[in-house]
């Protein structure tokens, strides 16, 4: 295979979401059916309309010393976290970089974000509106920084092939393992270290998506307010965490003996040209992302066991995303096992295709569907088109290479689609 069209698989998986401070019980979590959903307790959510969120398991500072934590936006803290569990899930160590392990100028890091660091920009304008100009800490710059969860990532693992940060809203994190599997497959690099990162818990974050009426305000039942397909659905719950993978060529993985958890075959991407917030109703975006990576991959339909669908519990996005499917592959979908993990872990925006690409890839690695919870009354026009896994999780086929695809959408019409396949 030359060295344009390079065979591209995934070696390591970190996490830390809110259903566990790392990917083993992240999944634990999920295929348990486990809601990571609870009430906002902090002073300033009284005054809010939406009074839930799906808060970290395990705070950053119980894993990264005060001192680091302190120059680092939230949203870096977990990015970090979640990439050295990564990292050494592959095999790789700190100093990897400097000891020859590895060729730094061979590895990238594509960390993304939607929002960037959101609250390090609000806290320090408290600061200098309250306290004065002296005290705006000297960090605040490279903390709020979009790319600053990327650029830390990126000096721990030594990264020099380059660190990148895609910014497309909700879509974010799978965009940049999209863009990374394409450093690997064309050459720019062995190894990339990537996925998304979110931290936006903050009063004015929700109190806008509350006011958009883009989330939901079940404040009363918290662990059933996230409800994707379900007909009472009312809006996403808002999640915050990361998840991380490492890409690497097979060549390069196979030459040191690494574990290899799947093959990443590729990625669709597409625009809606429809509305800065509205999905396209009918899914056309959706559908041509998935023409796109059909076109660009030698993905056969007929492997697609399981789809993590981008399912965030909204009206008019779960079933658009649904047509798109029906649309492109037909009564195909009728074997497709669809989990819509966001009803566990909430929306974590730029974060989400990072965790739910951790969600696919052991999916496929354990051959088992995570559930799709709190489904009570199923939407007639989900049920007329997809196969949603409900309840329980559902084990896939333990025979046979088999596929699964990650979908992440956004804000502005983007869509991207992510496929992983068994090795």
């Amino acid at each position: 295979m030359s060295s344009t069209n390079r065979t591209v698989v995934v070696t390591g998986i970190g996490a830390t979401t809110p259903l566990g401070g790392d990917a083993t019980s992240t999944w634990e979590g999920l295929v348990a059916g486990r809601s990571g959903v609870g009430p906002l307790e902090q002073e300033w959510a009284a005054d809010q309309a939406v009074r839930i969120a799906a808060q970290i398991a395990v705070e950053p500072t119980e894993v990264i010393p005060r001192p680091q934590a302190r120059r680092l936006d939230r949203s870096a803290q977990f990015a970090l976290i979640a990439a050295k569990e990564a990292w050494a899930d592959a095999g790789y160590t700190e100093t990897s970089a400097d000891d020859g392990t590895v060729d730094a100028d061979r590895v990238g890091a594509v960390i993304a974000s939607g929002i960037g660091g959101v609250t390090t920009l609000l806290d320090q304008y408290d600061v200098l509106k309250e306290k004065g100009v002296r005290r705006v800490s000297p960090h605040t710059v490279p903390m709020l920084m979009p790319n600053g969860p990327s650029a830390n990532v990126g000096l721990y693992v030594g990264a020099r092939a380059g660190v990148h940060t895609p910014v497309s809203a909700c879509a974010s994190g799978a965009e940049a393992i999209g863009y990374a599997i394409e450093m690997i497959r064309t050459g720019r690099a062995d190894v990339v270290v990537a996925g998304g990162t979110e931290a936006a818990i903050h009063p004015l974050p929700i109190a806008a998506f509350g006011n958009m009426m883009a989330m939901s305000k079940n404040n009363e039942n918290p662990q059933g307010a996230s409800r994707p397909y379900d007909t009472g659905r009312d809006g996403f719950v808002l999640g915050e965490g990361a998840g991380v993978i490492v890409l690497e060529s097979a060549e390069h993985a196979a030459a040191r003996g690494a574990r290899v958890y799947a093959e990443a075959v590729g990625q669709g991407i597409s625009a809606d040209g429809h509305d800065i917030v509205q999905p396209e109703p009918e899914g056309r975006g959706i559908a041509a992302a998935l023409e796109h990576l059909l076109e660009r991959t030698d993905l056969d339909p007929a492997e697609i066991m399981h789809v993590n669908a981008h399912g965030t519990s909204t009206p008019a996005g779960d079933i658009a995303e649904l047509k798109a499917l029906r649309k492109v592959f037909g009564d195909d979908t009728d074997h497709f096992a669809v989990s819509a993990t966001k009803s566990m872990t909430g929306h974590l925006l730029g974060g989400a295709g990072g965790v739910e690409s951790v969600a696919t890839v052991l999916a496929l690695y354990h051959r088992v569907a995570p559930p799709t919870i709190n489904v009570d009354n199923l939407d007639p026009e989900a049920e007329a088109n997809a196969d949603i896994v409900r309840g329980e999780a559902r084990k896939l086929p333990v025979e046979g290479r088999i596929a699964a695809l990650n979908d992440s959408f956004g804000f502005g019409g983007h869509n991207v689609v992510l496929a992983f396949r068994t090795v």
